[in-house]
């Protein structure tokens, strides 16, 4: 049986992270308060906005970008998105 977290993007009980996806305490945070779906769909949206920006992970400045955007999308709030990006039709 899978454990349920109340999701804090989709505000209703869903599957929780195995296990933290982050370090510390704000790796805890997360597996505490997001689901499995909002942190993969957070993933994508995260590897878009690496690769179409050019972002380099090594840099202070574009860790602290993508954790803005992370809060931004965890909280249902606008976020960038990957310029020229067409969503797959279902």
């Amino acid at each position: 049986m899978s454990q349920t977290v109340f999701c804090r993007k989709y505000q209703k009980e869903m599957d929780a992270l195995p296990f933290p996806p982050l370090p510390g305490k704000k790796g805890q945070e997360i597996q505490a308060n997001v689901s499995r779906q909002a942190w993969e769909e957070w993933q994508a949206l995260q590897t878009r906005l690496i690769n179409e920006k050019h972002l380099n992970m090594l840099d202070a400045a574009s860790r602290e970008y993508l954790m803005e955007q992370m809060e931004r999308f965890l909280d249902n709030r606008e976020t960038d998105q990957a310029e020229g990006y067409v969503p797959p039709t279902q």
